[in-house]
């Protein structure tokens, strides 16, 4: 390990590797997603030149490596066992360019999202892909698990947005794909091998962004709705009065709201706690003289349909902060039922209600007391449960995780929306594909890693 170590110290400077004691927490946090191992080394490149020297030196050693973004995930893809080579892209933070005329931002896998946000909205654009770890969160590591968030409904998951990027394969091969078009049907689109496939059959190092017209106004609700079958209801009407304007439709059970009134005291909760579900949702619009009456218009419509029975609309930025704080901002709440499980599972809406009645109650069966709230992006199919049974081990993992997922799987949905597979899932992911799917994974794992070093143990 000694000369791989220099050989890796002569492909970048000075700050570009880290190694001992100079290795800080921030490399090896798992988020609560099992234990992590003392890599070897970090490896800080500022180009895509120098990961793919990185890349080249440890595939000839048979280094394993480990590429790491924000750490902001959730399902341990970021994790690094004992020896491993952590490759980490937080140096490559430039935003190369934006092209007002084509609507394309060029960047580093390492730019910050919110950075990413605040240039495209100064530029007068904005880049639809948006999730509660913005200000952490990267390009490069949103792309690796084609992330989701708020406003997929509108605009689609990561993928949509990625027009083109730079990969590097594991022997260090640079494959150079930066296309600015919104249609190149030239052979096979080599992009989406990467976009997803969490750091195990390349390393994304750059990007081709596509940007969006920014929104002239944006009118945010919280309504209350008693039974579930309003509240796709709701979602359609929705959908069909703001033609293509919905910009974003969550959805709360009860027993969220509840917990927040109880355990969020800096939260301010807008409605009563007597409703069995309750919605935030976003109309962006181009009208700032008839965007807010036509929503609201829209609003007491679902309201003499007996679809919603109580609401609140956002009169100011402020409010509307307010009003998704409720959906966003329980991480005060959490804490005090720590140890948890959080989970990110993709149904169809039908059987969302089901999904959560049966998990509520197959939970208490098996930990009676427990605490399981559930929530999500309903529009776009995606629910989040984050359930406490008062225990941390491991054993209680795996028994939640079966009850959960067993749920899933008997209903046809996935048991990953928008957080990827890491080593969180891996025992999981042949409930949600089929054998001949993981099959087709494990050739394209083998033909682009032969050795098996990039991202050991996450995804197959």
């Amino acid at each position: 390990m000694g000369d791989l170590l220099a050989s890796l110290a002569g492909a970048v400077d000075a700050s570009g590797i880290l190694t001992g004691d100079d290795i800080g927490p921030r490399y090896t946090d798992t988020r609560g997603h099992g234990p992590a191992g003392a890599p070897a080394c970090v490896m800080r490149p500022t180009s895509t030149a120098e990961v793919s020297a990185i890349l080249k030196l440890c595939h000839d050693a048979g280094r394993t490596v480990v590429p790491q973004g924000g750490m902001t995930g959730l399902v341990g893809g970021g994790t690094p066992g004992d020896g491993d080579v952590v490759l980490s892209l937080e140096r490559m933070n430039a935003i190369e360019e934006i092209d007002p005329i084509g609507r394309t931002m060029i960047a580093d896998a390492g730019v910050v999202l919110e950075t990413a946000h605040g240039v495209a909205d100064d530029a007068g654009f904005v880049l639809p892909i948006d999730l509660g770890a913005r200000g952490s969160a990267t390009l490069g590591g949103l792309i690796s698990t084609n992330a989701g968030g708020n406003r997929v409904i509108r605009y689609g998951m990561t993928r949509q947005s990625v027009l083109g990027l730079e990969a590097v394969l594991a022997d260090g091969t640079i494959l150079t794909s930066m296309n600015r078009m919104l249609k190149n049907n030239a052979g096979y689109d080599l992009k989406q091998l990467f976009i997803g496939s969490e750091g195990t059959l390349g390393l994304v190092t750059r990007c081709v962004l596509r940007l969006q017209p920014k929104p002239l106004t944006t009118s945010t609700a919280f309504v209350g709705i008693d039974d579930f079958q309003s509240v796709p209801a709701f979602l359609a009407l929705l959908d069909t009065k703001l033609g293509g304007g919905l910009g974003a439709f969550e959805v709360m059970w009860s027993e969220y709201y509840d917990f927040v009134r109880d355990h969020c005291p800096s939260l301010k909760p807008p409605l009563p706690p007597n409703h069995k579900y309750y919605v935030v949702t976003d109309a962006l619009g181009s009208n700032p003289e008839a965007d807010k009456d036509r929503f609201e218009a829209i609003l007491e419509t679902a309201h003499t349909q007996g679809l919603i029975q109580d609401g609140v609309v956002a009169q100011s930025d402020k409010e509307r902060d307010d009003l998704w704080a409720i959906r966003e901002g329980a991480g005060e709440g959490f804490r005090t039922i720590a140890p948890m499980f959080t989970y990110d599972v993709s149904m169809p809406i039908t059987v969302m209600d089901d999904f959560a009645t049966q998990s509520m109650a197959d939970i208490e069966v098996a930990f009676p007391g427990a605490k399981t709230l559930i929530l999500g992006h309903l529009g776009d199919g995606n629910l989040h449960a984050v359930v406490s049974v008062g225990d941390g081990s491991e054993a209680a993992h795996r028994k939640v995780n079966d009850i959960l997922y067993g749920i899933i799987r008997d209903a046809g949905g996935s048991v990953s929306a928008e957080h990827g597979i890491g080593t969180e899932k891996r025992d999981y992911l042949n409930w949600s594909r089929t054998d001949a799917e993981v099959e087709i994974m494990r050739m394209l794992k083998r033909t682009l890693d032969p050795k098996g070093i990039l991202n050991p143990g996450k995804v197959i």
